[in-house]
């Protein structure tokens, strides 16, 4: 207690190196991690009080101490604490066991071997071990145990690679580098151990793109940023080792710090279910205050002469207080309108829904051999019910995997096959790939279906070559050979590894670079071009330039980006040219392909040397050196040759467009959160169909202040009313919960399709009290919501708010450990199986493969638990309230004594044997499967099997033999024999049956007749297709459309340019000699910073003929 109060003090944090002792006297936590609910001890007490929230439980709880009052009771107490007990034992259970996989997830994350610095040597520790202030060791492609200060690597310059996947769902590498003054310890363990530096920094916090904090060592301060902190969750990659110095542990770390802990999730039919309990109730209470009052009637007027007749030595009896006892009666008698036998069923129903979800094979992915699970049993009936479904984009969308489909070159379209007629027909796996004899070292996986590129290739096609020769040198690829001899990429930008595999399947391989020279194999032939200059992307640019003379002696300018940018830079004589490219372009846009354009320029060899020269004296300067270098830029990149345009498909998972289509015809709204770049998430929307060309507007929201994302959500909420409507001015905080919450008559007003974009920072703005009323209802009246670069906090507030003012059951869906809280959060947590380990999968309450699967699990499995549970209900209920209030009509016949009609027995057995098959079978197999009857063998076996068990108990409970063994409890020895020999009671059976059954079959058949519903309609058409020929299927259309999106380099980041020509991020035994703009670029001091600066993301322009900027 006294730690966690100190915790919550923690201002800053104060950690030394290599001394555990200095560390513990601030009580910081250790590196042991906990998202279980429960522990041996407190396992009992906690879930006692959880199940008894149930309304249910605290009421059958206070029946049971009622029966133990022998005044009062007329049933014995056993009727009742048995379910009870069987209830509460099957949902501890069930509780324990999903809490025992949570405890077996958490020690296995904490048993994780990890190598620490203790006592001057390298030694194997678990990561539960690990404590503040250690230095431990990473090897290439091992998981960060903690948040780190880097401190050395095995590149150059303490440079390291991280993927942060499970942090912000990217999977491209990004760049972490160490101080200089700590880069030089190296790998030297002695001087590692010696290392004595004082870290004082932020407190812990969530915030992942920010850390703040200062080194002391050797009498010198240094500052300390995020690109100086390796996070826990990152996977270090392309790196041999490195080192680092443990700053936040466990439950302070950064990912901890964004998982939101784990909640009691309740279905809307529990709270309906305990709602229907307390109407009950005081249904109970005021038959029991009828009976009572009855009771003490007919003891004032009749009893008297009862008492002479049965009690003549007993003093005259209140009546008041008679009926007083027998109001307590009659409430025990009268409980079996909400027996306890119906929580029993309804976990029963719960547990076979999920054995269905488990058991379905169209959710089994059979690649992986992976099945769809329900990790819980209590929330399928919540399924059918979801109105907002916020999903993760890598990995859940997409496979993260990106291929090269088609190019444009020279206005001709490479990629698409036709069949002998000259139609498009689909690629497929089924078509030929193209042969790769051109390039020995080509990637058999590469597909590539279009013949005609390999014989341009070989026909010595100038212009296809240059556009080959262009993707293989214009990059920031890195390459390295492998102890097999093959070649592997080191991609920053997933796009650019596409668009340099391509270039290696077609004959032109990317080989090696130094800082001043590319090498790359040209159909067979090595060619070493001299880089004389590289011109880096930004958001702003939206492109990247090299320039490098050819072994010719000719210097070349190429460049590729988005096509909006680049066209503006051609040469006039490319009109022609342009507009057959332009088509191209919209024609891979309408396909959900990603597009770049390709264009090059020579250069003159005494242009280029002033130019350069001009450079040069930009990058010294100090005064608007940046907007200096950036209006060069623009002067040499234009007039430029355009070559044609790629198409790059960010690979989608199987049936994401399908599953899309289908939610939103259901009228349920996809919102996606990611971590990724705002113009990655607008690709991957247009390509799901979730954005469209047809949409009415797409506002963006992307202010950098409270005061401007204020201003723009006012101005998009002006654009989607219209100025008519008064809006709030978003100054007002509004106090009360109401105010957020939504007219549905306002939302019926919008006409048209709207989407709204948001990132991240602007978020964190929007969601402020003041603000948050905007967001929620401009996001409501919007088909499309996607909000970018958010953390994984984030993402749970998002869902947290619409859960709060929405009032409406959410779904969140991701793979990865950066969606955790928002699956915590949410009503229905679902895990995908991905890439990105199993966190996503043990945190959800339902898991799968793919994302495809979503829609088999609502709008089928997710319906039928619904609907069956509703219709279970029904007959539940209504059997209940007929076989209990024939005891209130007794009530008249007895003298309102709380005698009851039956036996003890019938009674204990009604809801728990005799009644309960039926009420199962229609909760476990109703189906609302069009092609089905009604009548099954199931209802057969359950329906006559309950009647055969009914007569069976009867006779045995009324023959000589069970009362020979039990003569008190079963003393009605023969009387169902000689009572069922009657004909007039065969008669009666028979008369009562057909009387209760003709209404409601005549009723039946007349609506169905009369006013049949969708589903009689459609059973209808089923039954006349059968005897009508199969509908022929026609072809798939591609959609087309006007509106191009380049994919470049969405998640690439500013600033590698910078390394490769300073070659701080290479190794080179003996570096050649540099040229001048090398070495002033090399021997600029700011390089780093320039980095660091440059690869916080600034918001780029979405150029959209219909999209708003605000």
């Amino acid at each position: 207690m006294f730690c966690s109060r100190k915790k919550s003090l923690e201002v800053e944090r104060i950690v030394k190196a290599n001394d555990r002792e200095y560390n513990e006297k601030f009580l910081y936590k250790d590196n042991r991690i906990h998202t279980s609910k429960y522990s041996i001890l407190t396992f009992l007490p906690i879930n006692l009080f959880e199940q008894f929230q149930r309304v249910a439980n605290a009421y059958f709880l206070f029946l049971l101490i009622l029966q133990l009052i022998p005044e009062i009771s007329s049933l014995t107490w056993f009727t009742t604490i048995v379910p009870l007990v069987l209830v509460v034992t099957m949902t501890a259970v069930k509780d324990a066991t999903d809490d025992y996989f949570r405890h077996k997830s958490d020690n296995q994350v904490n048993n994780r071997q990890s190598e620490v610095l203790i006592d001057s040597k390298l030694q194997n520790e678990k990561w539960m071990n690990v404590k503040v202030g250690d230095i431990i060791k990473l090897e290439n492609n091992q998981f960060v145990a903690a948040d780190l200060l880097l401190l050395s690597s095995s590149e150059p310059h303490g440079l390291c690679y991280i993927e942060t996947a499970e942090l912000d769902g990217e999977t491209n590498l990004k760049v972490r580098h160490a101080l200089s003054v700590t880069s030089e310890l190296g790998a030297d363990i002695s001087r590692l151990a010696k290392f004595d530096g004082i870290v004082v920094c932020e407190a812990p916090n969530n915030k992942l793109d920010k850390f703040t904090g200062v080194l002391s060592w050797n009498g010198s301060k240094h500052s300390l940023n995020n690109e100086k902190i390796i996070l826990r969750g990152c996977v270090l990659r392309n790196t041999s080792w490195c080192f680092g110095m443990v700053i936040f542990a466990g439950p302070d770390t950064k990912l901890m710090q964004n998982s939101g802990k784990t909640k009691f999730k309740r279905t809307s039919i529990d709270r309906l279910m305990n709602t229907l309990v307390l109407w009950i109730f005081g249904f109970l209470i005021c038959l029991g205050t009828i009976l009572a009052i009855g009771n003490s009637i007919w003891e004032n007027q009749v009893g008297d002469q009862f008492r002479t007749f049965l009690f003549s030595n007993e003093r005259e009896k209140n009546s008041v207080f008679s009926g007083f006892l027998t109001f307590w009666s009659y409430i025990i008698i009268l409980n079996t309108v909400v027996p306890i036998s119906l929580y029993v069923s309804v976990e029963v129903i719960r547990l076979g829904h999920s054995y269905f979800i488990n058991w379905d094979r169209k959710m089994y992915y059979s690649r992986k051999a992976t099945p769809a699970e329900a990790r819980t049993t209590t929330l399928n009936e919540e399924l059918g019910q979801i109105e907002y479904v916020f999903s993760d984009k890598t990995g859940t969308l997409t496979q993260n995997i990106m291929t090269f489909k088609k190019c444009s070159i020279n206005g001709r379209i490479y990629g698409e096959v036709c069949d002998d007629w000259g139609q498009k027909t689909d690629m497929t796996k089924k078509k030929e790939t193209m042969g790769f004899s051109v390039s020995p070292q080509a990637d058999r996986t590469f597909q590539f279906f279009d013949h005609h590129l390999m014989e341009s290739i070989e026909l010595g096609d100038p212009k296809v070559h240059e556009f080959l020769r262009l993707l293989a040198l214009c990059h920031t690829v890195m390459s390295e050979e492998n102890s097999a001899g093959e070649l592997i990429y080191q991609v920053q930008s997933p796009d650019e590894g596409a668009l340099v595999t391509a270039a290696k399947n077609l004959g032109f391989i990317f080989k090696s670079r130094t800082p001043e020279t590319i090498t790359i194999e040209e159909l067979g032939t090595l060619v070493t071009y001299q880089l004389l200059a590289f011109l880096d992307f930004n958001n702003f640019r939206k492109r990247m330039s090299v320039i490098v003379r050819n072994p010719e002696g000719q210097i070349k300018l190429y460049s590729k980006g988005a096509d909006t940018i680049l066209f503006e830079r051609l040469h006039p004589s490319n009109e022609d040219l342009l507009t057959l490219t332009s088509d191209h372009l919209s024609e891979f846009a309408g396909e959900g392909l990603r597009t770049l354009a390709i264009a090059y320029r020579d250069l003159d060899d005494k242009y280029f040397r002033e130019w350069h020269k001009m450079l040069e004296d930009a990058n010294t300067t100090t005064d608007e050196r940046d907007e200096r270098i950036a209006g060069l830029y623009e002067e040499i990149e234009r007039d430029l040759m355009l070559l044609g345009a790629t198409a790059v498909e960010d690979k989608l998972q199987d049936g994401v467009i399908e599953t899309v289509t289908s939610l939103s015809l259901a009228n349920i709204k996809i919102w996606v959160l990611t971590g990724d770049k705002q113009e990655t998430a607008i690709n991957i929307g247009y390509a799901c169909n979730m954005l469209t060309d047809d949409m009415n507007d797409v506002f963006i929201i992307a202010g950098n202040t409270a005061t401007e994302v204020r201003e723009e959500l006012r101005k998009a909420k002006e654009n989607l009313f219209g100025r008519n409507r008064s809006f709030s001015n978003g100054h007002v905080v509004f106090e009360k919960k109401q105010s957020l919450e939504l007219d549905s008559v306002v939302e019926e007003t919008v006409t048209g399709d709207y989407a709204l974009i948001i990132n991240g920072h602007s978020l964190a703005y929007a969601l402020e009290s003041d603000v948050k009323n905007d967001l929620l209802e401009l996001a409501c009246m919007c088909k499309t919501v996607v909000c970018c670069r958010v953390t994984p906090l984030q993402k749970a507030q998002v869902v947290e708010l619409v859960k709060k003012y929405r009032n409406a059951v959410t779904l969140a869906i991701g793979d990865g450990a950066n969606d955790v809280s928002m699956i915590k959060s949410a009503h229905i947590g679902v895990g995908i199986s991905g890439q990105e380990g199993l966190q996503a999968v043990l945190a959800s309450d339902y898991s799968f493969a793919q994302f495809r699967y979503l829609q088999r699990l609502l709008l089928v499995h997710g319906r039928w638990s619904y609907v069956r549970m509703c219709k279970f209900l029904c007959y539940f209920f209504y059997k209940n309230f007929a076989f209990t209030l024939v005891h209130f009509w007794f009530g008249f016949f007895c003298g309102f004594s709380a005698q009851t009609v039956y036996d003890q027995w019938f009674i204990t057995l009604f809801n728990i044997v005799y009644t309960s098959l039926p009420v199962l079978a229609m909760g476990i197999f109703d189906q609302i499967a069009l092609d089905t009857s009604y009548w099954t063998v199931i209802n057969h076996v359950f329906i006559w099997g309950s009647i055969a068990t009914y007569f069976s108990i009867l006779f045995t409970m009324h023959s000589n033999d069970i009362f020979g063994i039990f003569p008190n409890q079963f003393p009605f020895v023969g009387n169902a024999r000689h009572s069922l020999t009657q004909k007039c009671i065969w008669l009666v059976i028979l008369l009562t049956t057909v009387a209760s059954v003709m209404p409601v079959v005549a009723f039946r058949f007349l609506k169905v007749d009369l006013f049949p519903t969708l589903s009689d309609q459609i059973r209808q058409w089923q039954k006349a297709q059968k005897k009508a020929r199969p509908l022929r299927t026609r072809k798939p259309q591609t959609r087309r459309s006007s509106s191009r999106r380049s994919g470049y380099a969405f998640a690439h980041q500013e600033g590698y340019g910078e390394l490769i020509t300073s070659g701080k991020n290479m190794r080179a035994k003996n570096p050649p000699p540099m040229s001048g703009l090398e070495k002033t670029l090399y021997n600029s001091t700011s390089w780093i910073e320039n980095l660091c600066k440059k690869t916080t993301d600034t918001v780029s322009s979405f150029s959209q003929d219909k999209t708003v900027k605000l």
